[in-house]
């Protein structure tokens, strides 16, 4: 689940506006979701587009999850007003991407399934490489429970890819002919104007995070707003709490949960249920862009054939590399920390 399906929980994270990377959609066990770049049928198993070599990077901050306890509060400072602090949040990200199309890396997907009476069920695993491609964000499985795909797996890999890529491309196209916003596989975004029609940022504080600077709101939807849409909807009737580095502008770190149950279509088409939680991190890599470190999920959710857990789900980002527009590889370091192996 790490492309498609963090988009359904991880983007309302952000309350729709903070253009959350594309890293949320990796399928799981079964499922489609994910991206990208034709391949032929008998295609060995798909490789970054010929984008040029790839050097390896190493993070630029600390790789494991922040500890509340390591967030004190900062001298003292007036704090910025809130609602300007996720304009510029949804202009940076957006402008991010440019950067985040030279990176890849690794994404390792832990799915905890419960039974009928709240047991474990199973523990299954799933390694995707992702990174972006014409455009469009991939997220390629390259391991099953710890096990290489077989060339018959690779196969159905790639046409998954594809038919994926195809159906973001053509999002993409009739959202831009309608003159709307959308994000990189077609889906249309939500401004930070309209999130903040449909809720409030409220209690507003600096604390330090991985040694930064960071401003921490709580979000509360307007249960008596009006909404346009079901994802609206969904915005509206959620809680949860931001972390916004206060230098770079972008969303560094959002935890939430549904205070209502959610269904389309029934439950055919999304059937999220209350009290499901999620969370998400991001880090800065080789000093220049912030990417995807850890996603959490837990509770029950479906929606479509993109996601689908009961109990809990975890994705955590390592590896990042970058692609070089030249034939030389540079490594490239933060101090005390070798860079990766590229591999």
């Amino acid at each position: 689940m790490v492309v498609e399906a963090r988009r359904v929980l991880v983007l309302l994270a952000g309350m729709g506006l903070m253009g959350l990377p594309e890293w949320s959609a990796l399928p799981l066990q079964g499922q489609a979701g994910s991206v990208t770049q034709p391949s032929g049928a008998d295609a060995a198993l798909r490789q970054p587009a010929p984008q040029e070599p790839v050097q390896s990077v190493a993070p630029s901050a600390a790789a494991t999850p922040s500890d509340p306890a390591s967030e004190n509060v900062a001298g003292e400072r007036s704090l910025p007003d809130v609602a300007a602090l996720m304009h510029d949040v949804e202009t940076n990200q957006r402008a991010a991407e440019a950067i985040e199309k030279d990176y890849l890396y690794r994404s390792l997907v832990t799915e905890q399934q419960l039974d009928s009476h709240g047991g474990l069920k199973k523990t299954e695993t799933r390694e995707f490489e992702v990174f972006w491609e014409n455009g469009v964000p991939v997220g390629r499985l390259v391991k099953k429970d710890g096990k290489e795909l077989s060339a018959e797996e690779q196969k159905k890999e790639n046409e998954r890819i594809d038919k994926d890529s195809e159906k973001a491309k053509e999002r993409r196209q009739k959202v831009d002919e309608e003159g709307k916003e959308s994000d990189a596989r077609g889906h249309e975004l939500m401004t930070a104007s309209r999130a903040l029609e449909l809720g409030s940022f409220t209690n507003p504080r600096r604390v330090q995070l991985n040694g930064r600077d960071t401003i921490v709101a709580d979000y509360a939807g307007d249960p008596k707003a009006k909404t346009r849409t079901k994802f609206e909807e969904v915005v509206r009737d959620m809680m949860g709490t931001v972390w916004v580095d206060e230098q770079d502008r972008v969303l560094v770190k959002a935890e939430g949960h549904f205070v209502n149950n959610f269904k389309i279509g029934g439950g055919l088409v999304a059937n999220i249920q209350k009290g499901t939680s999620f969370g998400m991190e991001q880090r800065k890599v080789n000093g220049e862009v912030w990417l995807p470190a850890r996603f959490e999920g837990q509770g029950s959710a479906r929606a479509l054939l993109f996601l689908g857990f009961n109990g809990r789900v975890e994705a955590v980002e390592s590896d990042y590399r970058k692609f070089k527009a030249t034939s030389k590889i540079v490594p490239v370091e933060s101090p005390g920390t070798p860079a990766s192996v590229p591999k």
